[in-house]
């Protein structure tokens, strides 16, 4: 069980909330952000920092290659590009930050061995991990070693359930309790079908909890079917069964790839209802030999639209496309706001790079309870001492081949 802290919400000074929306404390500009990003290219994996004088040792663990990779590499490019802001703009109280991002494949055995590299390498704050699964493995090592774990998109509830553990995204019950009130409050549809993963936390924490928020909000669940990691690949029965019952919206609280096959047998038997999904639907126009077309006014609730007109978004798109030729998802903006949060419990806590990661973890325990940023995933975020973040749920809708905020 978490300590309950008494939450004073004490506004930090960070470059989400500056008035010009730049991404950096001194409001630096995306040219100098830019040039600190591609000189510290090399720097990401090595872990070598290259400013002078002291520096806080930030370990980052998530996918890079394999299955769920555009996660991972979303929220390597994200922090590193805010690790760079910061640094460029002087640093925090004197010192600047140092990234070592390491990658899990999305496997729980190898976020324990990066966790013990970036643990041999000097790490004293982590970010990460980026999957549920791999983060509830290393948040047990994580409890024993005191180190404090700021994971930008582990969703699952044991990913933060001990007191050295924060997030940035929303969890599991708050996605699906969340998703089945947007669909009721915009009366998206009364007739839901769900189709969910019930071998994987992320999808069936959601899933219990959608199914037990619909009835609030006027929704039927009319048909609920699961599959499992070994049967993945035909979804004709479950697509038929939400047909067969009039599902005028089907709930896919899933990955990617696992839609991208639905929405394409969908296609093929006839069946056009609305289609809703979570954070793990961020992805879906990237996967290979997939027609996007299928994907058009596909709905997901999420933090982050990158069409959004505000200037921090603008400002943070235009330096992640300068910096990786690439439009940042969700996950990007998690890691750059989860970087941002770090910065503003260093400021708050007062703590110095020569402290050990234990007694940085205990200063941060208070300190992530005391801070308010606004970020790209948030307006005046503040977090409790459950490690939940407090911020407005969004969704966006899919339209000619993008993200567009609803």
């Amino acid at each position: 069980m978490k300590k309950r802290f008494m939450s004073l919400v004490v506004a930090s000074v960070v470059a989400a909330a500056s008035i010009t929306g730049c991404g950096s404390a001194a409001g630096s500009d995306t040219a100098a952000t830019t040039q600190s990003t591609e000189s510290a290219a090399e720097s990401t994996e090595s872990g070598e920092t290259t400013a002078a004088g002291a520096a806080f040792k930030v370990g980052g663990i998530g996918p890079v290659t394999g299955g769920a990779a555009i996660y991972g590499q979303a929220v390597k490019n994200g922090a590193q590009l805010a690790v760079d802001e910061i640094n460029a703009a002087g640093g925090v109280n004197g010192a600047t930050l140092e990234l070592n991002f390491q990658d899990d494949e999305h496997d729980a055995e190898k976020a324990v061995n990066a966790y013990n590299t970036l643990k041999d390498w000097g790490m004293q704050m982590l970010l990460g991990t980026v999957t549920s699964t791999p983060c509830i493995a290393v948040s047990e090592k994580a409890k024993d070693d005191n180190m404090f774990l700021l994971t930008p998109s582990g969703s699952a509830v044991d990913c933060v359930k001990y007191d050295n553990a924060f997030r940035v995204c929303f969890s599991d019950p708050d996605q699906g309790a969340k998703s089945a009130q947007y669909i009721g409050e915009n009366k998206l549809a009364t007739k839901v079908a769900v189709i969910y993963n019930s071998s994987d936390v992320y999808s069936s924490g959601i899933y219990q909890t959608f199914a037990a928020e619909a009835p609030n909000q006027g929704i039927e669940v009319v048909s609920a079917e699961a599959f499992t990691a070994d049967s993945n690949t035909d979804f004709s029965v479950q697509l038929q069964k939400a047909k067969d019952a009039g599902a005028e919206l089907v709930f896919l609280p899933i990955y990617y790839t696992e839609a991208s096959i639905i929405l394409g047998q969908a296609d093929k038997m006839g069946y056009d209802p609305m289609f809703f999904g979570c954070d793990g639907l961020d992805g879906l126009l990237t996967v290979e030999d997939f027609d996007t077309a299928l994907a058009e006014d596909v709905m997901l609730l999420t933090p982050f639209a990158a069409d959004a007109k505000d200037d921090l978004t603008q400002k943070f798109v235009k330096a992640y496309q300068d910096a990786y030729g690439d439009i940042p998802n969700q996950f990007a903006a998690d890691a750059y706001d989860g970087i941002y949060a770090m910065k503003a419990a260093i400021e708050q806590s007062g703590v110095t790079p020569d402290m050990s990661a234990s007694d940085i973890c205990d200063a941060f325990k208070g300190a992530m309870t005391q801070i308010k940023i606004d970020g790209l995933t948030g307006a005046e975020m503040t977090w409790s001492a459950e490690g939940e973040p407090n911020k407005a749920p969004k969704a966006v809708k899919i339209k000619n081949g993008a993200y567009t905020a609803m």
